[in-house]
């Protein structure tokens, strides 16, 4: 069977649909949402340990349902969220001011920010590439607006499930980082972007999940070059 041809902007359409969809049950799930005080405090001390006590302006992108941008808030990071799915925005902002949290949500793109360069300290990004059609341009797009000696710190994973589904039926050719990355794999391709100072950590720990971690879930993070 010949795959249709799309283009990116198709391809980020039927994204769009599905994360929409999933927008009101995301947080349901262990792994996606905080379902614990323990989990609560396990993930703040991650983030802690990753962005230190002095507080930054921070881009979330991906935010999603806003897990980590509220988490960065509530260290005292300026935080300002960002996604392509707007009913994921919508809960984002609802969870936001239950918990009284100042941090703000706008829709957009990872592959082309409307940000000015150089105007934050630190881009954060929970779950994202695999989503993505042209990964590496996000990338490229995240260090534009990072200033110089910043960080680009990804939460990312490889679970290489056994089949796509929903709309990722139709388009998981189309996203080259699909099913995630081994960490070494990503790695390379910030490397290859010119990040430095890479480092790496295994999130194995089964209170960030709520269980056993079924796949191999991991934080990288890298200098943005002067």
């Amino acid at each position: 069977m010949t795959r249709p041809d799309r283009n990116g902007d198709a391809v980020k359409e039927l994204v769009r649909q599905h994360w929409n969809g999933r927008a009101t049950t995301f947080d349901d799930a262990s792994q996606h949402g905080i379902h614990s005080e323990e989990q609560h405090d396990q993930w703040l001390a991650v983030l802690r340990e990753w962005t230190g006590d002095e507080p930054l302006q921070v881009l979330d992108i991906g935010c999603g349902t806003g897990v980590i941008s509220l988490l960065l808030a509530e260290l005292g990071h300026d935080v300002t969220g960002v996604d392509f799915a707007p009913e994921m925005l919508e809960r984002a902002r609802k969870k936001a001011e239950q918990a009284g949290r100042s941090a703000d949500f706008y829709r957009g793109d990872a592959e082309a920010l409307a940000v000015p360069d150089n105007t934050v300290e630190l881009v954060t990004a929970r779950h994202l590439v695999w989503t993505l059609p042209n990964p590496e341009t996000a990338i490229g797009e995240w260090q534009r607006v990072v200033e110089p000696g910043g960080r680009i710190l990804v939460i990312e994973g490889y679970w290489n499930h056994a089949e796509p589904w929903d709309e990722y039926e139709q388009i998981h050719d189309d996203l080259p980082m699909y099913d995630g990355r081994p960490p070494e794999e990503l790695r390379a391709v910030l490397k290859r972007r010119g990040l430095r100072d890479i480092e790496y950590e295994p999130l194995v720990d089964p209170v960030l999940w709520g269980r056993e971690p079924h796949h191999e879930y991991y934080v990288l993070a890298g200098t943005v070059s002067q």
